[in-house]
């Protein structure tokens, strides 16, 4: 009885000891695809960054005009915009593309809806772009302001972490070059620069 008792009580701690990593495995699991997931994230975002010898206020002017967006475009895909300078979070304005500029996909003319998401008066700006393709893509770009002595440190961002995930599966993104980010800060300086005078202000 008593060789039994301690080959029963054996196992039992045998056992025990094997399911203990078991019961725990869940949390490390979840440790785990939490850290997958932040390093997604980082690796799903694109930042570039430039000062600007201006006030933040004279930038932001143009990121909120539909016609700045136009005039900033470094692709050559943005041919014209229709609506109003932007005021909060969920306003939208139309612009009316040509994708022959870049001439990877067949697309011709066409026009996608660009709602703001993010509105922090002369401090931060972020926008989807909604199109006829479903489901919606989801990625968003936008623009930090800084000021800083010599005056604002602006940062261009395209984040596609948030995409459908029949898009992330296609494996296209990013859909933009660092280097389109690049180039289109640097058109935004030189915009600025010049003295920015939206069209519509005629």
């Amino acid at each position: 009885m008593t060789s039994e008792r301690i080959s029963g009580e054996r196992q039992g701690s045998e056992r025990q000891g094997s399911e203990r990593p078991e019961a725990e495995r869940p949390e490390a699991e979840r440790l785990e695809a939490e850290r997958a997931e932040a390093g997604r994230g980082q690796a799903e975002r694109m930042e570039v960054q430039r000062m600007f010898p201006a006030e933040p206020a004279a930038i932001y002017r143009v990121l909120t005009d539909p016609q700045g967006h136009v005039a900033i475009d470094s692709a050559g895909m943005l041919m014209d915009a229709t609506g109003e300078p932007v005021r909060a979070v969920g306003d939208t304005f139309v612009v009316h593309m040509d994708r022959e500029a870049l001439n990877d996909f067949p697309l011709g003319k066409y026009d996608v809806t660009v709602r703001i998401t993010t509105f922090v008066p002369d401090r931060e700006i972020a926008w989807t772009i909604e199109g006829t393709i479903r489901p919606p893509i989801g990625h968003v770009y936008g623009y930090r302001l800084e000021p800083t002595d010599g005056g604002t440190l602006v940062t261009s961002y395209y984040d596609w972490s948030a995409i459908d995930e029949k898009w992330r599966e296609s494996g296209i993104f990013p859909v933009i070059p660092e280097a389109a980010l690049r180039a289109t800060l640097g058109i935004l300086a030189r915009t600025v620069a010049r003295g920015y005078v939206s069209p519509q202000a005629g």
